[in-house]
């Protein structure tokens, strides 16, 4: 077996977590590569003596790799995505954040849960992405023009509402007056738009949620629409420009420019280990079934 790790930053309460996970894999003679950036912090925490291969862009990570294990929390392997893209490669994400609705194994059973990859005992759950372009062209985002999680426009320099002009397959739909909208994916649904009053949608559903960011009109409501609808979103506020966000990439827009949002052309691959599904995870996170009166 060959697997990709990646992590973004180090931690002291990771430290077990990290060894736990390499030990576990050198006992069973796994192939490891490393992201760049994190191995040098590993190594600089004295975590490793052992040299490792190195991945630092996603032409690195090709068909060879079996799976992709990300140390950290859900925004870790939004990141990660970005490293795997259109390769088909299984992202499996081991929790040492907080929340945690992606990064589902917990430190606890990192030894049994790594088992159940190794035996490839686990299943596929495939994600939808969302893909961006602007009228008139926009480079900054490059080749990383997709989220996982959601696509969102919000103020940038002023505490003024902005209007967003909204239209569905080139039908007006509403002009959204607020601090900012999020087009969300089922992924994202747990996330910032689930924050904002969005509704909670389970991960095979083919929909994505149009969700308003502190609207001035109440009746401005999350909306629930099929993911193979086009969006276009026009923006113009005080301010002539407003900031655009693709999970954690953000870079700021001219007011003249056109956001198309619609479905990506590929998916991302979850790994879903027994008996940790999404239903269980969302009773876990939001406590539901609890009775917390006493």
């Amino acid at each position: 077996m060959k697997v990709a790790i990646f992590g973004q930053y180090y931690q002291n309460d990771t430290r077990p977590i990290i060894k736990d996970i390499f030990v576990f894999f050198n006992k069973n003679n796994v192939e490891l590569v490393i992201e760049e950036k994190f191995l040098a912090i590993l190594y600089e925490q004295q975590l490793l003596e052992k040299k490792y291969k190195t991945f630092n862009s996603y032409s690195d990570l090709d068909q060879s790799f079996d799976i992709l294990v990300s140390i950290g929390g859900d925004g870790t392997i939004l990141r990660a995505a970005t490293y795997v893209r259109n390769s088909g490669i299984p992202i499996i994400g081991i929790n040492a954040g907080r929340l945690g609705f992606l990064a589902k194994v917990q430190k606890e059973n990192i030894e049994s849960f790594l088992q159940i990859v190794l035996n490839k005992e686990y299943t596929i759950s495939e994600r939808t992405l969302l893909n961006l372009e602007f009228s008139p062209k926009i480079t900054d985002f490059n080749h990383l023009n997709f989220a996982m999680n959601e696509v969102t426009v919000s103020r940038k320099d002023t505490t003024s509402m902005i209007t967003i002009e909204t239209s569905l397959n080139d039908e007006y739909l509403n002009s959204y007056w607020a601090d900012g909208l999020i087009v969300s994916t089922p992924t994202g649904s747990t996330g910032y738009s689930l924050s904002c009053g969005g509704p909670v949608l389970t991960p095979e559903v083919e929909s994505l949620v149009i969700t308003p960011i502190a609207p001035h009109n109440l009746n401005a409501r999350p909306l629930v629409i099929p993911d193979n609808t086009e969006i276009k979103l026009k923006v113009s506020g005080r301010e002539e420009q407003y900031l655009v966000s693709l999970d954690s990439r953000i870079i700021s827009v001219s007011n003249n420019a056109v956001l198309i949002i619609k479905k990506a052309d590929f998916k991302i691959n979850m790994v879903e280990i027994p008996h940790e599904t999404f239903l269980k995870t969302l009773r876990n996170k939001l406590l539901w079934g609890e009775d917390k009166r006493n």
